[in-house]
């Protein structure tokens, strides 16, 4: 077993009820003085007051407004790049919304697509278990203007919960909500009825749904009841027995706090089982704790191949070449971690090494959906040459991330980091490509494949599973795959008029890449 010290991985361990706020330390050094003595703070072009000065000042919203600007002005990755602007014109919210970049990357997209903020106590609620108020299941939008190929459908729900036990299950598409028709809806009020239903707010909210289950022939009617739903992020773990050995499958939704105990539970029951190769359904995992990544990779690869090796390094702005700031740490690249954290310790308490498959090689599944720590795992892994096979969609591209950091009863997340693996690789912000003969780092020996909602997850008809097993005896792709191979899909959206909001900006763990301050050792 690889030895780390706890020392050593201090820095990646939490309490789950730890959150970083604003008090103490941080800030920029030009002008602190700007708030001394009596007088309110007021904006100055180009003079940034020490953030801490500022912070947790409740009643005053132009100084929330100042605390915001300093501490972007600070942190964020691309904070040369804020428009300096009074913000007396807007409300907090509105102006957190405008201290971001407006640049493009280098292939004509927005560089920064993940700036958003949500209440603090959703935000404790949501790391700590994976609670969120729903119904259970997650959705798959497809084109989300109106017109006729407009379509939600379920992609996977959650167990024990309002939509399971409706038995409302993947495959099964949204035909109208509140008697609102998904496909040809195009009116404000229509829209609004929408999305309202889908995603609801407020724990209690009744909603009449239309729904057509899988290979049915026709519609029937259901009414759910919006709940607290507790996400169960490690899901389906089973061993395919094949010709030529055994196979492992594994779920994974989310890098929370809670897949800490389900990820060492799967492992230990496909070593117990010997899998001889292991597929990775992170197809709707869009992140959260970088620490979670490190620990699964650390599990596939096991302690050989990640010994004296980076899970990954991350950077700052160029005002902090050397140190967090938000920690003040020095930087340490964040390693393989082979025990268990205790993110949870009425799960797991921490210490406890961790399970190995020993995999030279892993097949992952993708779509648009995975993203952040999902990725950082795959650059990881490639990082020190276990093999990554790609079955899929290309993901969404975001080698970034953030401290969620608390300020008033709200929490906010900017970039602040960027990660590169072990080889010093990272620039993959247009996502990895599945491709049968990659030319540069970004794409991925495997196939581009669209997502399979027709079959369950783990069903080996499935197509991304399938494929992923075909690959495995042939090295190759299967014919299905290259009809799309050369033209992959890509999912945008048209006509901003009437949309209905992703599902995924309802869950912000499923765009993430999360680091947290250090605990207090005990």
């Amino acid at each position: 077993m690889q030895l780390i010290s706890r020392s050593t991985l201090a820095p990646f361990i939490i309490g789950t009820s730890l959150l970083l706020t604003a008090c103490g330390g941080g800030g920029s050094s030009s002008n602190d003085d700007n708030t001394s003595g009596t007088a309110a703070p007021q904006w100055v072009s180009g003079t940034f007051a020490n953030y801490s000065s500022l912070a947790n000042q409740c009643s005053a919203p132009l100084t929330q407004k100042l605390w915001l600007r300093s501490w972007s002005n600070d942190t964020y990755l691309w904070y040369d790049e804020i428009v300096d602007r009074d913000p007396a014109p807007y409300s907090v919210a509105e102006y957190f919304d405008l201290l971001k970049t407006n640049e493009l990357s280098d292939t004509g997209s927005l560089k920064d697509n993940f700036h958003f903020s949500m209440s603090t106590e959703e935000w404790e609620l949501l790391n700590g278990s994976g609670a969120s108020v729903g119904y259970g299941m997650e959705l798959s939008l497809r084109q989300a203007s109106a017109g006729v190929s407009r379509q939600v459908t379920v992609a996977y729900n959650e167990p024990n919960t309002p939509a399971s036990n409706a038995g409302v299950s993947r495959g099964a598409i949204i035909v109208s909500v509140d008697g609102v028709n998904v496909a040809n809806a195009s009116d404000s009020d229509s829209i609004d009825t929408l999305n309202a239903g889908l995603f609801p707010s407020d724990s209690g909210k009744q909603t009449v749904f239309v729904v057509r289950d899988l290979n049915a022939q026709t519609d029937r009617s259901v009414t759910l009841t919006a709940a607290t739903v507790v996400s169960t992020p490690v899901q389906n773990t089973k061993t395919i027995t094949t010709d030529s050995g055994k196979v492992g499958y594994l779920q994974f939704n989310s890098h929370i706090a809670t897949a800490e105990k389900g990820l060492y539970d799967a492992m230990t029951t496909l070593s117990n089982a010997q899998v001889n190769d292991l597929v990775l359904d992170i197809r709707y995992n869009g992140g959260g704790l970088l620490a979670i990544a490190s620990q699964l990779a650390y599990m596939v690869a096991g302690d050989t191949a990640t010994a004296n090796r980076v899970f990954e390094r991350t950077s700052f702005n160029d005002k902090y070449p050397t140190i967090d700031p938000v920690t003040r740490d020095t930087l340490t690249p964040m390693p393989f971690i082979p025990e268990s954290l205790g993110f949870n310790t009425s799960l797991l308490r921490s210490g406890v090494s961790l399970p190995t498959l020993n995999l030279k090689r892993v097949f992952v599944l993708t779509t648009p959906g995975t993203c952040s720590a999902s990725e950082a795992l795959m650059n990881a892994l490639r990082g020190i040459d276990v093999e990554v096979i790609q079955l899929g969609d290309t993901t969404c591209g975001k080698p970034y991330g953030f401290y969620p950091t608390g300020n008033c009863d709200t929490t906010y997340f900017t970039i602040q980091f960027k990660g590169v693996n072990d080889k010093g690789f990272g620039e993959y912000s247009d996502g990895f490509v599945p491709s049968t003969n990659p030319t540069v780092d970004s794409e991925v020996p495997g196939c581009m494949l669209a997502d399979d909602l027709g079959h369950a997850l783990g069903d080996t008809d499935e197509t991304l599973l399938s494929a992923a097993l075909y690959y495995r005896d042939n090295n190759s792709c299967p014919a299905a795959a290259t009809a799309i191979a050369r033209a992959p899909v890509k999912h945008t959206f048209v006509d901003p008029g009437f949309m209905l909001q992703d599902v995924r900006n309802q869950n912000v763990l499923l765009n993430n890449r999360i680091l947290t301050p250090q605990a207090s050792e005990q």
